[in-house]
């Protein structure tokens, strides 16, 4: 058995921050079922780097994170659409959506009808900026969330910053806040037979993973400011260039900066005023890189990684998606699966697991649904028809 064997999602979100959550609940165990528009479904169908697969709704952004579900196409703006919904809420546990506050109590949908309907229903809402307030009905993306949130403005450093992070940072983040308040509020329905509204907010989720940076402004008087691949907590710690290119050092703790010294060979910096102390090292981290920078040059990342981390020191070289992709310690694992089930692609398709592995291995993932698969055999089990059907 998985976790959450037994639990029914019906998933309404679109793109990334709903999908990628209900896509951990996939993992799992949920049963999950995507509710789409019938006229292209999720957006992220059509968005990734093979434009055949977009073409046949199966982008590779939406494959993604959207294994293991099904598919159930339905208008919501129809009566018949909402009935069929109303129907699937009567025997679920969790509604997930990311429609801009206001769009499901709209269309009769919302929170308050649908839990009184089923007062066992987790319902969910993934937006930009929650609920209420000023910002409520702002469309938001990821970018815009990153922007806004103060990120952008502590990534990179005096010549580049604002820089956005390389992946959709607020979308992933804001997921999985979502996934950890469904499971805490089913651990509770379980016991209590009581149901929940979660309001995630995107924002706020950034916010929450920024809880350093936002600390030292609250309780510190301290006003973040981009210091590109350094570590604001202590030096030398971040990314120094080496003979043949650039590795990450954290060498923290005093003894890590002392076994540093020792590995390059330089002794003399133990004892040097500037840097013999933690406070001094940070106040003279300009000139404390220079002179790890000067060691470094002498020999290749690599051969610097396997010195440091034999000495205590932590390092890492700095690698590229494919490179870390290909690396044993990550092939090993598992951490990349085979989807079961046959594409247009010569190639099988390959996911990411969650990043945490459980006693109980994941079940293999099978292939992302094709847009409303399910719906034919749920409308029977909900005693629906269409109107093809009736004819």
């Amino acid at each position: 058995m998985q976790p959450l064997d037994g639990v029914r999602v019906l998933d309404l979100s679109n793109v990334l921050a709903g999908p990628f959550c209900a896509y951990y609940l996939a993992r799992l165990g949920a049963e999950v079922i995507k509710v789409e528009n019938p006229k292209g479904g999720d957006l992220a169908r059509s968005l990734g780097a093979d434009p055949a697969m977009a073409a046949q709704l199966q982008g590779l952004s939406f494959v993604a994170v959207n294994a293991g579900k099904q598919s159930v196409a339905l208008d919501l703006k129809t009566p018949e659409g909402r009935e069929a919904l109303l129907r699937l809420v009567d025997r679920s546990d969790v509604l997930l959506e990311s429609f801009r506050p206001g769009v499901m109590a709209r269309l009769g949908l919302g929170s308050d009808e649908l839990r009184t309907r089923n007062p066992r229903l987790i319902y969910c809402a993934i937006s930009g900026f929650g609920q209420d307030g000023p910002w409520r009905d702002r469309p938001a993306y990821d970018q815009i969330v990153q922007g806004l949130s103060g990120a952008m403005s502590v990534t990179g450093d005096a010549e580049t910053a604002p820089l956005r992070a390389g992946f959709p940072m607020a979308d992933t983040i804001g997921g999985l806040n979502a996934a950890t308040a469904i499971s805490a509020a089913l651990v509770r329905q379980q016991k209590t037979g009581e149901g929940e509204f979660i309001d995630v907010s995107m924002l706020e989720s950034t916010l929450a993973a920024m809880g350093w940076v936002v600390s030292n402004h609250l309780n510190g008087g301290v006003d973040p400011k981009p210091i590109g691949n350094q570590n604001f907590t202590a030096a030398p710690s971040g990314t120094f260039e080496t003979a043949d290119g650039p590795i990450n050092i954290a060498a923290n703790e005093q003894r890590q900066f002392e076994a540093l010294c020792d590995v390059l060979g330089m002794p003399e910096l133990k004892t040097d005023l500037r840097f013999a102390q933690r406070q001094a090292r940070k106040d003279h981290r300009a000139e404390l890189n220079a002179e790890v920078e000067r060691g470094l040059s002498s020999d290749s990342a690599s051969n610097w990684e396997g010195r440091l981390n034999a000495a205590g020191v932590p390092c890492g070289q700095v690698l590229s998606v494919p490179r870390i992709l290909a690396e044993e310690q990550v092939i090993g694992r598992g951490f990349i699966e085979t989807i079961g089930g046959a594409t247009s692609k010569a190639e099988p398709l390959r996911v990411t697991r969650p990043g945490f592995r459980l006693g109980t291995p994941f079940a293999e993932p099978t292939l992302p649904p094709v847009l409303g698969a399910d719906t034919e055999r749920w409308l029977a089990e909900l005693d629906l028809v269409t109107q093809e059907d009736a004819a």
